[in-house]
């Protein structure tokens, strides 16, 4: 990714979570994945019909709703991350996609899930309208949601403009800042004993504040009656390291 090429910017995300991400962060929290597919199961009872694990990564919420019971189907656009996913479960349906363009029939789903920060990506409010708009289309009339933020306030008042961490021998320097309505983190990992340059990604999430997003889905149709603020279903607060909406279609 180049800072100057303002495409590539915006669309981080195709570069970042790849191969070097898995590097970096090869150990998952199957335990934490495991709370929050247990929130979603015992508020929602998303019943018979198949759930959506919207950006699913590599698969470990998926992962945890097809092991609870839930007929699942993951989709993310990273093929890396689709890989690893499908090394866990051969038998999970998987689909590469962009969540801009769902490619999924209306009314196909009777449950949708988004953990772990896998909104907001997108340069645009617009884009982001786009998403929820695919999200309302594809759930059925009284389909449930969770949609799983962070507590933009806490990220605001509890922002770490830099920070050094290393893995193995890579040294990976992260500094962050907020610019307009975004937190913005650049990411610089150096080669460690390899001979090849260092390398620079950049992630940009969306701020939005628990009104705005309960707003946003409102907006379409899907009218979010839970606000938690962690994965055992404890209450928002503003001290919450989440904010977790969950609701249903109407």
């Amino acid at each position: 990714m180049t800072r100057e090429d303002g495409h590539e910017s915006r669309e981080w995300f195709r570069n970042w979570f790849g191969e070097e991400y898995l590097a970096l962060y090869p150990h998952r929290d199957e335990a934490e994945a495991a709370r929050a597919v247990r929130l979603f199961v015992d508020t929602l009872m998303p019943g018979d019909g198949p759930v959506l694990d919207l950006a699913c990564g590599a698969g470990r919420h998926a992962h945890e709703l097809s092991a609870a019971g839930v007929r699942t189907i993951g989709l993310d656009l990273s093929a890396v991350l689709l890989r690893e996913a499908r090394k866990a479960d051969e038998e999970l349906p998987l689909v590469r996609a962009d969540m801009r363009d769902l490619p999924f029939a209306d009314s196909s789903f009777a449950g949708l899930t988004s953990f772990f920060t896998s909104f907001g990506y997108f340069g645009t409010l617009e884009e982001d309208r786009t998403v929820i708009g695919h999200i309302r289309r594809v759930l059925a009339p009284g389909g449930v949601f969770m949609l799983d933020f962070f507590n933009a306030d806490r990220v605001r008042d509890q922002l770490v403009p830099h920070d050094v961490k290393w893995y193995g021998d890579r040294r990976v320097t992260q500094t962050r800042a907020i610019l307009g309505d975004m937190v913005v983190k650049q990411i610089v990992i150096e080669p460690g004993e390899s001979d090849a340059p260092a390398r620079t990604f950049e992630e940009r999430v969306r701020l939005y504040s628990p009104a705005e997003l309960a707003g946003l889905l409102g907006e379409h149709g899907l009218v979010a009656e839970h606000r938690f603020g962690d994965y055992g279903g404890g209450a928002f607060t503003v001290e919450s390291e989440r904010l977790i909406l969950s609701g249903r279609a109407a």
